[in-house]
């Protein structure tokens, strides 16, 4: 079992985010997490910065493994450039980016370039291309493929890592789940309600995915008491309470806002489980674990941080060490 941290680039400066990180490492976390994106989910979150730019300070400023969510369907990131970012990483830190994740996007991330926001199916066509892309770069291959959405001609990474890092699906649905199952090398999910998490890791496994790792990225908002906790989810991470068939269609982070304006405190605990004691966390990762995930990265939602590493160091890592 590893757990880890996961780096939040839509709540902090890119400067203080590394900061945090380092002070994860120092409090036991094994590993990192990060996620892609060039806005935040909410206005009040305030930040975004290059996940990629930053990758190579944290990597170079750490001894922790980090994976990250990419998304190469050809918007921001054609799938050669991608590929070119992450093998570079890969190379100069070996063993240290042993996986990235693919997703589809979101229009708050990708439509900003202006190419227009397709349909589910499009999104997902240009996923797998991409992946059958990565895959052939990162062997060494020299690429020419040629898509409605993007083309690639005699393409060739010249600086490749020894191991290239494994592609796993990122999945919010059964369905996604399914679909990954027989191609992706493994599969990165959310938290969610048992059952709800249990149809997904069901969907994966009994399509091809049976065996293959397994992370969760187990959002949680901690204070030292449930009512900092509870306020503190509400007023960063109520974005959490978008309907999932309108997650990936919001473009701005004032989309999101208005969407959950009218959603209040007491109603947060339904998306983000608060937690003040060590026990209700491990009980969570006790439960994760139990359904196969041998990754756990956890996300305080909360702003304070330096508060939720002091609290994991003392309350729940040395309990799993």
């Amino acid at each position: 079992m590893i757990i880890g941290y996961h780096a939040s680039h839509e709540q902090f400066p890119p400067s203080e985010l590394l900061a945090l990180v380092k002070a994860a490492e120092q409090a036991g976390f094994q590993a990192a997490m990060t996620s892609d994106h060039i806005a935040p989910w909410s206005e009040r979150q305030g930040n975004s910065g290059n996940n990629w730019a930053w990758l190579g300070a944290a990597l170079s400023g750490t001894t922790l493994p980090f994976g990250s969510l990419a998304i190469p369907g050809g918007w921001r990131y054609h799938p050669v450039v991608l590929a070119h970012l992450v093998a570079t990483l890969a190379e100069m830190f070996p063993s240290r980016l042993p996986w990235i994740a693919l997703g589809s996007g979101e229009a708050l991330n990708e439509s900003v370039v202006g190419s227009g926001w397709p349909s589910k199916d499009e999104r997902n066509a240009r996923l797998r291309a991409s992946a059958d892309i990565l895959r052939a770069l990162f062997r060494g291959d020299t690429v020419t493929a040629h898509h409605p959405w993007f083309d690639v001609d005699d393409a060739k990474l010249w600086s490749l890592p020894a191991t290239p890092p494994r592609l796993y699906g990122a999945a919010l649905t059964p369905e996604t789940a399914a679909w990954l199952g027989p191609w992706a090398d493994g599969l990165i999910t959310v938290r969610k309600p048992r059952a709800e998490l249990r149809m997904i890791v069901e969907s994966f496994a009994g399509n091809g995915g049976s065996g293959k790792p397994m992370a969760l990225q187990l959002q949680v908002s901690w204070s030292e008491t449930r009512d900092e906790a509870r306020i503190a989810a509400w007023q960063q991470w109520r974005n959490a309470a978008a309907p999932p068939h309108l997650l990936a269609d919001l473009r701005t982070p004032g989309d999101f806002d208005e969407l959950t304006k009218d959603f209040e405190p007491d109603e947060i605990e339904g998306v983000i489980p608060l937690v003040t004691e060590g026990r209700e966390l491990l009980d969570m990762i006790a439960d994760a674990e139990s359904l196969g995930f041998e990754e756990i990265y956890v996300h305080n939602v909360s702003r304070d941080q330096a508060g939720f590493i002091g609290f994991m160091s003392r309350e729940v890592l040395p309990t799993l060490r």
